[in-house]
């Protein structure tokens, strides 16, 4: 294809994907501006009140609701478990992709990556993270997988006829940037300047004057296509691409694998990453996967009308914030504009000290004299406004009901008084905002997808690789090497051959531990509280995983003291 036409076709593909998002976006921009910036009052209104002196106060709540999804979700963080399906597959390697997977997330914060995802869908509706290659080191050409985060949910636009609950139909992705000059000319020397235009908010990026520099607006495309290919049945039970087999024949040809049966077709998919500026094509990057490596991480997802309607945790409890607001400001402002409490007396009462009397609500004095038989009588606080201090309450329980969340959800004190009670309730606000780690989950189930089909091709190469144990344990491991002589000790129990092998996945979510041996420790201490008897039976494994100086000595003298040990020494 001519760039001119890739050109067209891509801004022709990025006007249709900016019309279909163009509503759920300007949603989730008045979503973050209220519940983030605390923009709760319309300008109109806040222009009005200022011009009359009177109040605007913004007593914002909804970030508490926001940071309790959120935090509740770090606190259970999704794991990728990896399992063998057949056709080669081996436990083994599927632990090894396992601990190579728990290695990428560490090294690249896939935590940050996720947590960023999930705030924005909590608070607007949509986030993302992306996967990404990069060099492991910078005097290598071998390459790492990296799970990235997506700081402006804005720059991406999905492909707008997908319907699945994350990005496995997705054919076309857009991904917005914005460089300045200086840069874009050091990366693509002799590229004309010119910006990436069209759709929705494109002032909102453009080019020119932004930040005091000059910024050149560029667009990632992402296309998927469908590919058909020929598959190939070994002698030793392999099936690989005809094009793979006829690249390594010779390695083919030494293990005694020969064709067995005709070629047969298959579909699949390849994908092309193009870096587009408004005036030509810059980059085309060929991309190992068969998925767009963009992850969506979505609020809730409503169809309506043929369209997806992406709806935040906030959406429909601005209302009540918005009265929250007035209520709280009308309350204060009917106090603050009582008239203070007077003195009343007779007509000359107040002839003596009048300065004093005069002052008598502002200041302190510690006497006054008046004048007369009687003294003047202070008149009664007329209280505060109890009406507008109860429809503040209204809404406060109005945005507690719609969001599903009460005070005991959120940390504070409610009528519940025994722990049952309390825990019942919390477990009703974490029932009614669990489709939200629901939907974290299914994205990073598809993380896990894409890393399990990128590993293979970008571990290709024969080498070393660091993984992680569930305890996070480092070990490395040899990939893709053939086996020459035997393996002595202290030698590599096992090579592996990543390119073997069908793999599916599986993503549990439980609280966080910073290994299995805290994990193990906390479940036997809450065993050794049921059920006490038990303490002596394995009270040295409990010290064994304690996390603490002198923890393996302290197990080493218990376990002197396990009479069940003592049995099994003296049979």
């Amino acid at each position: 294809m001519k760039h001119s036409d890739l050109l067209s076709e891509a801004q022709a593909a990025f006007v249709l994907a900016c019309e279909v998002e163009a509503e759920n976006r300007r949603a989730a921009v008045d979503d973050i501006r209220f519940a983030r910036l605390g923009e709760q009052w319309s300008a109109r209104v806040m222009a009005e009140r200022q011009a009359e002196g009177r109040p605007c106060l913004t007593i914002n709540r909804l970030p508490a609701f926001i940071r309790q999804v959120v935090n509740d979700a770090r606190q259970n963080k999704p794991a990728i478990v990896c399992h063998p399906v057949g056709d080669g597959a081996d436990p083994k390697t599927a632990e090894l992709l396992n601990g190579l997977i728990r290695h990428i997330e560490q090294s690249s914060d896939a935590e940050v990556a996720y947590d960023t995802a999930l705030d924005f869908a909590v608070t607007c509706g949509f986030g993302y993270f992306r996967i990404n290659t990069r060099y492991a080191d910078d005097d290598s050409f071998d390459q790492d997988l990296a799970i990235e985060r997506v700081a402006d949910p804005f720059s991406v636009y999905g492909d707008p006829f997908a319907t699945g609950a994350d990005s496995a139909d997705w054919n076309q992705a857009f991904v917005v940037e914005s460089l300045t000059r200086k840069a874009f000319e050091a990366r693509w020397k002799g590229a004309e300047v010119c910006d990436w235009t069209g759709g929705e908010g494109s002032e909102r990026w453009g080019g020119g004057v932004r930040d005091g520099a000059d910024r050149v607006r560029l667009a990632e495309f992402w296309r998927r296509e469908t590919v058909t290919r020929s598959l190939l049945a070994l002698s030793d039970g392999q099936v690989v691409a005809q094009d793979v087999y006829e690249a390594q024949k010779a390695l083919f040809d030494a293990a005694g694998a020969r064709v067995v049966g005709r070629p047969r077709p298959a579909t699949s998919h390849k994908v092309t990453q193009y870096i587009l500026s408004g005036a030509e094509v810059l980059e085309t990057v060929d991309w190992a996967g068969r998925y767009i490596p963009i992850v969506p991480v979505y609020g809730e997802a409503i169809h309506v009308d043929g369209a997806r309607r992406l709806r935040s945790l906030v959406r429909d409890a601005k209302d009540p914030q918005r009265m929250y607001n007035y209520w709280r400001t009308a309350s204060t402002e009917l106090v603050a504009l009582a008239p203070k409490t007077p003195f009343i007396g007779r007509r000359g009462a107040f002839d003596t000290d009048s300065a004093k009397w005069a002052s008598a609500n502002t200041q302190s004095h510690a006497f006054i004299e008046y004048d007369g038989p009687e003294a003047p009588q202070r008149q009664p606080y007329a209280g505060v406004p109890a009406g507008a201090i109860q429809e503040a309450l209204n809404a406060s329980d109005d945005m507690k009901a719609i969001m599903g969340m009460y005070d005991a959800s959120l940390g504070a004190r409610s009528n519940e008084t025994s722990g049952k009670a309390i825990m019942a309730r919390q477990r009703e606000g974490d029932v009614s905002t669990f489709h939200y780690i629901d939907n974290l989950s299914r994205a990073i189930r598809h993380a896990g997808r894409i890393l399990i089909d990128l590993i293979p091709k970008v571990y290709a190469a024969p080498r070393m690789v660091r993984i992680l144990g569930a305890g996070g344990e480092a070990n490395m491991a040899a990939i893709n090497q053939p086996i020459s002589g035997s393996l002595g000790a202290g030698s590599l129990e096992k090579i592996y051959d990543l390119s073997v092998g069908r793999y599916d996945l599986t993503v549990s979510a439980g609280p966080s531990f910073t290994s299995r041996r805290e994990e193990a420790a906390s479940q036997m201490i809450e065993l050794i509280r049921a059920y006490p008897p038990a303490a002596p039976l394995i009270g040295d494994l409990l010290a064994k995983n304690l996390d603490w100086p002198g923890a393996d000595e302290v197990a080493k003298r218990l376990a002197t003291l396990n009479p069940g040990r003592q049995v099994v020494e003296g049979r």
